[in-house]
């Protein structure tokens, strides 16, 4: 088989140097560079094109979630594995969302980022049994929750304030004016029918996005 190249995307080299002696305990598996930063990982995938992004969605800077939606912005054709914490199903649906072609999560057996990054290499879509099953169940039972409402974009801010980002935080991460993420503040709480940052942070909890102790 042809040599798969990868690049990972983490913010913890200690993390990333134990999956990258993970994938290449494969011999045709090359993690061939590293990033931690949102911004580093956006700029070495574009320089280097590898065959597939392995990537975490809480990144510094922006989301994974957001730098997917960007790298596919300049490299349509790039495969894109998101590596992540996150189980709720509200990241895995936003992930495919922005263009990824699978989804791990971060508790999996090792052998299913192995399995991932093949398939992805190959143009396939990967996600597990188990997190396919409880994605139709959640789309039975949730199929009208008002997080649905939020756009990418609105998504992603509604992550950021969550975690605590005041907005000025938020508009250097993003690269956007600090009257554009007041704005996205406005139309998130009108969508979600929230009037303070406490409602926003129960939603929140509510959803999945965070846990009541952030684990972010």
């Amino acid at each position: 088989m042809q040599e798969i190249n990868v690049i990972l995307i983490d913010d913890h080299a200690v993390v990333r140097e134990g999956y990258r002696r993970l994938l290449e305990r494969d011999p045709d598996i090359k993690v061939i560079a590293e990033g931690e930063t949102a911004d580093e990982g956006y700029r070495l995938v574009c320089d280097n094109q590898p065959d597939v992004v392995v990537m975490d969605i809480t990144l510094p800077g922006m989301s994974g979630i957001e730098v997917t939606r960007r790298i596919l912005n300049k490299v349509p054709e790039q495969k894109i594995l998101i590596f992540s914490m996150h189980e709720d199903m509200v990241f895995v649906n936003r992930a495919f969302q922005a263009g990824a072609k699978g989804y791990v999560t971060k508790s999996a057996a090792p052998e299913a980022l192995i399995e991932a990054v093949r398939q992805v290499s190959e143009g396939k879509l990967y996600l597990s049994n188990e997190m396919a099953q409880s994605i139709a169940s959640q789309t039975i039972s949730d199929s009208g929750k008002d997080i649905d409402l939020l756009s990418g974009r609105e998504f992603e801010i509604f992550h950021l304030l969550v975690q605590g980002k005041t907005l000025n935080e938020i508009s250097e991460a993003l690269h956007i004016s600090y009257k554009t993420v007041a704005n996205y503040q406005s139309n998130i709480r009108q969508k979600l029918g929230a009037t303070t940052a406490a409602q926003i942070v129960r939603i929140a909890i509510d959803h999945g996005v965070i846990s009541s102790v952030d684990k972010s």
